[in-house]
């Protein structure tokens, strides 16, 4: 007596993209927290020290995000991305960097926030060099147009 065996994926062949599997990430070649955060103090023009002091923490534990961690204190994210200038869904790499053609310069912003804190006699000084140079550029751009 033959039993008959019926195969299990029989008319599975044809499986919808929407139903696959995702593709096995390499993980090798992930960046890590770390590194992101390296990256992004660095283009803020943070040393260690100077992100320390920014943020509350002690360099030692800045210095061990950046280099042993993967995940760093969930109370801790949005410190250190504000003072990065960054989302924490950048930091974490869930989301990535959104380039416009323009990147924010954190370091001229951090300055402007300096800025702000001073006396009012002081900004008026600050905005009256920071016009100059304005008009300078305005009036470079209309004798290059003229000039050719």
């Amino acid at each position: 007596m033959k039993s008959k065996i019926s195969v299990y994926n029989k008319g599975h062949n044809s499986i919808q993209e929407r139903f696959a599997m995702p593709k096995k990430l390499d993980l090798n070649n992930t960046v890590t927290f770390g590194t992101r955060m390296a990256k992004f103090r660095k283009a803020a023009g943070y040393s260690q020290r100077d992100l320390a002091k920014e943020t509350g923490i002690s360099q030692r534990m800045i210095a061990y995000y950046e280099k042993q961690t993967q995940y760093p204190p969930t109370h801790l994210l949005p410190v250190l991305a504000d003072a990065l200038g960054t989302s924490a869904d950048v930091l974490l790499g869930i989301k990535d960097e959104s380039s416009n053609g323009k990147k924010k310069d954190v370091r001229l912003w951090r300055r402007f926030t300096q800025i702000e804190k001073m006396d009012t006699k002081e900004k008026r000084q600050i905005l009256q060099l920071l016009d100059t140079f304005i008009e300078k550029e305005k009036l470079q751009a209309i004798v290059d147009v003229n000039n050719p």
